[in-house]
């Protein structure tokens, strides 16, 4: 690896205080990054480096390297971090970015998605871009990608017109976080499961994110979006693509990313009375009154944004057409959780079923995304004893009990070290995007021109 120059637009937020600079920290102080790197942050908030550097290091974290040395890691990564102020869209700004050398560089978005046009014009005309001979530029975009498909190829028709697609990563963070990833290791690395993983096997696949928060003033953002943009269409809808799309021929980015556009076209965009909306409104938990959707000051008044949705989705192919795949998301629910659960088939051959206890029941494969990162199958075993009696028990793998002695890595720290790498295997390509919009659009549109209004539920309720 050559020189790197690593550029945060948007430094002063907190994406990039709480999970852009901490990744960071940790690649650099595991000696994954390249011995002469650079980090610049570039914002509009008024900090002199200093005031910069001490602002970040509230937010790093000694997990890679305890005791002693992680003092001098932390020096280290900090003398080679700088800022500089400028408005987002003013192409001189960038040009102070220039130093004359040539370097590898990555330019972090870590703005509000309405400049991200804005800011890619004003950064490729101040040429601050440009790598250099024999040197490489990259580009992270993070999501919202657009509100529908219209607006997502308006934003990649400019943004195209600025960097060449082969610059360009959307990140979407879930993809980082270790269990996702390890979707294909589970699926591919275990014979056990593939002539089992299709429609004649498998009954339903559920998939789930819930919080146990509300918006708490992030209103202005949320409001804009709503559950199915900020998690459905992205989030939830990569797990089920990497669930459920054909083994790729290789584990190069294009033959991976190729199986999950494939997959995403297969699905048939969503009718008005395959979703289920809803809006959180006040509730008790624990004793305590948590104010609603509505309450919050950031959200306009008689707002119909919904805060939480569930949907069947249906996988037109071969492998899935008797598979029901159903999707959820919310806010302000009973638990913090994120999960994938298979149900296979119960069978009503089973020797078993002639006894008084009935059949056993279907087996099922949990995947916990987090929190308690792990894995759990449940199978029928009998209760010891004279009679037939069955129980249901739980195989679990839990990740922090199985590898004890390993630290696992935050989703960011994964991915910004793919960015470093160019590996787009877990990032989102432009086809990938307008597949996934073409599923939602039509029921987004539908909700919006016709002022659906969600149905309430009280904060901290089990959906």
């Amino acid at each position: 690896m050559g020189n790197l120059k690593l550029v945060v637009v948007g430094a002063s937020g907190d994406l990039a205080r709480k999970k852009i600079f901490p990744a960071l920290f940790s690649l650099y102080s595991q000696g994954l990054l390249p011995n002469e790197v650079e980090f610049v942050g570039f914002a509009r908030s008024d900090y002199s480096d200093e005031a910069f550097r001490r602002r970040i290091s509230e937010t790093l974290t000694c997990r890679y390297v305890p005791g002693e040395s992680c003092a001098e890691k932390m020096d280290g990564f900090l003398a080679r971090t700088s800022y500089l102020r400028g408005e987002y869209g003013d192409s001189n700004a960038y040009k102070r970015l220039l130093d004359g050398r040539a370097c590898d560089k990555i330019f972090y978005f870590s703005i509000p998605p309405a400049i991200f046009a804005d800011t890619a014009e004003a950064l490729g005309a101040s040429g601050a871009t440009e790598p250099g001979d024999g040197a490489w530029t990259r580009v992270v975009v993070e999501k919202p990608f657009g509100r529908d498909r219209k607006s997502f190829d308006e934003l990649n028709e400019r943004l195209n017109a600025v960097f060449p697609e082969e610059w360009i990563y959307r990140i979407d963070h879930y993809l980082g976080k270790e269990m996702v990833r390890n979707i294909q290791v589970l699926r591919f690395a275990n014979q056990i499961f593939k002539p089992i993983w299709d429609s004649k096997h498998i009954d339903r696949i559920d998939i789930s994110w819930s919080e146990d928060i509300g918006v708490e003033g992030r209103g202005g953002y949320f409001d804009n979006y709503g559950i199915i943009r900020d998690v459905v269409q992205n989030h939830l809808l990569q797990m089920l693509a990497l669930v459920a799309m054909e083994p790729p021929p290789s584990l190069d980015a294009a033959d991976i990313r190729n199986r999950k556009v494939e997959l995403l076209k297969a699905i048939t965009p969503l009718n008005p009375e395959d979703v289920e909306i809803g809006q959180y409104v006040s509730g008790v938990v624990n004793g305590v009154e948590h104010p609603g959707y509505g309450d919050d000051p950031t959200v306009p008044d008689d707002s119909l944004t919904p805060t939480f949705a569930r949907m069947k989705l249906q996988v037109l192919n071969e492998r899935w057409e008797d598979t029901v795949f159903t999707v959820k998301a919310g806010k302000a629910l009973a638990r913090r959780e994120s999960q994938i659960r298979i149900v296979f088939r119960a069978s009503r051959s089973n020797v078993f079923c002639s006894l008084d206890g009935g059949c056993p029941m279907p087996n099922e494969l949990i995947i916990r995304v987090q929190p308690d990162e792990g894995i759990t199958l449940k199978i029928t075993t009998k209760v010891p004893g004279a009679s037939m009696r069955f129980h249901v028990k739980e195989l679990d793998l839990t990740y922090s009990d199985a590898f004890d002695a390993e630290v696992i890595p935050e989703a960011y720290e994964n991915l910004i070290l793919d960015v470093v790498n160019g590996d787009k295997s877990l990032f989102i390509r432009a086809d990938e995007l307008q597949a996934a919009w073409d599923i939602f659009t039509p029921v987004l549109s539908y909700f919006e021109e016709n002022r659906v209004r969600p149905k309430a539920y009280p904060f901290g309720a089990s959906l």
